[in-house]
């Protein structure tokens, strides 16, 4: 596939605003190349590849919004559809939310595609996963594992001069080992931007010795424990909470973050003051989209800073009503560390669970954030500093905002890819909890 460049872009949606007669125009392009390759029992399975350039066209006759997409490229297509989201526009009824197009934006300079990514070929994959494999066969083990890439782009433009562009490059690999007599199970992800830091043996190695350290895994009592979380078992959880940081949804006391008489929360500490959530387009680690779908621009913003409630995202409509800042919900999130090792949280612990994935996480209370869900690839009791042996599996009833007031370490962080089936990305750090609340034992492996 041929990404399209910036003046390509640029080109082709100012054709297409040729041929508007609304009051209002916006045209968002969307292109993508995604390779995967898939395998299991140590052999591959399915190799797959998906090309795709999409194009939509906003019209608006006053509050009158229709939208229209087609994937057609000849100057007849991106006439009708044109026309057709006029059509749509002037059949609709008033959106009384529309609060129209933004002008020319300044946006903080890309930084998320690359080179070495957009090139991957199939014997690059193939070689990515036959390291795999050979990690699990040294052992005469079993790995099932996916790989994907994802070279892609996007850009928007208005009548109004507004033009955003932004392409992009995202590598996510992941591997579950199981044991002969299936009573073992380990897993492991990454997640990166550049394919050559990508180290399928490595992530499969530390999957191996989960599966191999978790044979023959012995029950305990369920109840509140420390719990040392890995960063993809924090991550999953914590997932609930960076979805919920929307003032609408709090002014209208729906979040965990509403009061009583239309207050909110914000402002004030909800959690350990070693708690910073931010997001940042530019950090090197976790780039993402210097501008929102809207076409507002994207900056580093501290969403909870030291426990306390310091932003949350505003709709512009909704920025609009309240007198504020319309603040867009950010394009990656991330969690401040600190410098422990994940050796040195378990040698720091008593008596507690070593956590490295949760799965088939469900909401109980949204107003509470309170999730019910289950461990899974390794679970394993830690006595006087030292791990002694594997347990069976836990059901777990637990709320990311009490779990984050129950922080006792913060490790260092990683950039890891959410097995919640969303594949997003996020730079989150190891954690030891206490109380974490472990209600009933599971049989999953």
């Amino acid at each position: 596939m041929t990404i399209l460049s910036e003046a390509d872009a640029k080109t082709l949606l100012k054709k297409v605003l040729t041929y508007s007669k609304a009051d209002e125009c916006e045209v968002s392009l969307d292109g993508e190349e995604w390779n995967n390759i898939r395998y299991a029992l140590n052999k591959v399975s399915t190799c797959g590849s998906k090309v795709y350039k999409t194009l939509s066209v906003q019209s608006a006759y006053g509050k009158k919004v229709g939208v229209a997409t087609i994937d057609e490229f000849d100057e007849s297509s991106l006439e009708k559809v044109v026309r057709r989201s006029e059509e749509i526009a002037q059949l609709a009824p008033e959106n009384p939310e529309y609060v129209g197009l933004l002008g020319p934006q300044h946006y903080l300079p890309p930084s998320g595609f690359f080179e070495s990514t957009a090139s991957i070929s199939a014997v690059d994959r193939a070689k990515a996963v036959a390291q795999s494999i050979q990690v699990a066969k040294s052992q005469k083990q079993t790995v099932a594992g996916y790989l994907e890439d994802r070279t892609g782009y996007s850009a928007l433009m208005n009548t109004k001069g507004l033009f955003a562009y932004y392409p992009s490059t995202k590598v996510n690999f992941s591997a579950t080992i199981r044991t002969e007599n299936g009573t073992g199970s380990g897993y492991a992800t990454q997640g990166v931007s550049d394919f050559p830091k990508l180290n399928t043996a490595l992530a499969t190695q530390i999957a191996l010795q989960k599966a191999l350290g978790s044979v023959s895994a012995r029950a305990i009592e369920p109840g509140k424990y420390t719990v040392i979380l890995e960063p993809l078992a924090a991550a999953v959880l914590l997932e609930h909470l960076f979805r919920s940081l929307d003032a609408r949804s709090a002014d209208e006391g729906r979040s965990f973050l509403s009061k009583s008489g239309g207050k909110t929360k914000l402002g004030e500490r909800i959690m350990d003051e070693r708690v910073t959530i931010f997001s940042d387009p530019t950090n090197p680690e976790l780039p993402a989209s210097p501008w929102a779908d809207d076409g507002r621009a994207q900056e580093k913003i501290n969403w909870i800073e030291k426990g306390v409630v310091k932003n949350l995202s505003y709709s512009r409509y909704w920025a609009q009503k309240k007198g504020v800042k319309a603040v867009p919900s950010p394009s990656n999130i991330m969690m401040a560390g600190g410098t422990a090792t994940l050796d040195e949280l378990v040698r720091t612990t008593q008596r507690g669970i070593l956590v490295t994935k949760f799965w088939y996480i469900r909401s109980v209370d949204p107003q509470s954030l309170l999730v019910t869900g289950l461990t899974r690839d390794g679970t394993f009791y830690i006595e006087n500093g030292k791990i002694k042996h594997p347990v069976k599996n836990f059901r777990f009833n637990e709320s990311p905002i009490i779990m984050l007031n129950n922080l006792e370490m913060l490790g260092k962080v990683e950039r890891i890819v959410s097995s919640e089936g969303s594949f997003t990305n996020y730079l989150i750090p190891a954690m030891k909890i206490r109380e974490f609340t472990f209600t009933s034992l599971s049989d999953a492996v």
